[in-house]
């Protein structure tokens, strides 16, 4: 008869040289993309309503709720490659309406997704200075390769739709930055 090795599942046999540290901060960047992404989900299901009914906007939020997603699927693999273990957390219920009274729907749901965005950004940076604390050349070269430059192209995007729509204002500049919003 045969013996066979019973090793404990929750040894992983890939893991070198991963500091605990750096897997506890993949774990919370995961969850940080899962939370924006609901958040974002939230957004579409809000501009989706027929009383909104504001489709491009809608579009772009779902479009970006399933980017988040995939950066967090994304760190779930690295985690994964790494030999970590992925412990994912409670996600926030998010708010479900974004209108504003001065500033409009359309202004406020944009500058909310700035400061997600910014915050996600700081969040990548800390990612980051952990691995390099602990001299993981290896994620500091996964986060600058795979995440950093995409959050900095984030950044700006949001940031100019914010510029447009403080210039244009609530109303008919909405209507029509939504309709050419479409393509985008």
């Amino acid at each position: 008869m045969a013996v066979v090795d019973k090793a404990p599942v929750d040894v992983s046999y890939a893991r070198t040289d991963f500091h605990s540290e750096c897997e506890a901060a993949v774990n919370e960047q995961i969850n940080i993309e899962y939370n924006v992404s609901y958040v974002y989900h939230a957004i579409y299901a809000f501009f989706d309503r027929d009383n909104v009914g504001l489709p491009g906007i809608a579009a772009y939020f779902k479009k970006e709720s399933e980017e988040e997603r995939q950066h967090a699927e994304l760190l779930m693999e690295y985690q994964n490659l790494r030999g970590g273990r992925v412990k994912l957390q409670s996600i926030i219920a998010p708010e479900m309406e974004f209108g504003h009274p001065e500033k409009g729907d359309a202004l406020y749901a944009f500058e909310l997704a700035l400061s997600l965005e910014k915050l996600n950004f700081q969040k990548l940076r800390h990612l980051h200075e952990i691995a390099e604390k602990h001299g993981d050349s290896q994620m500091c070269d996964f986060v600058e390769g795979s995440l950093l430059k995409d959050q900095v192209d984030s950044v700006k995007k949001t940031a100019e739709f914010v510029s447009q729509l403080r210039r244009i204002g609530k109303g008919l500049g909405v209507f029509q930055f939504d309709k050419d919003f479409q393509g985008a």
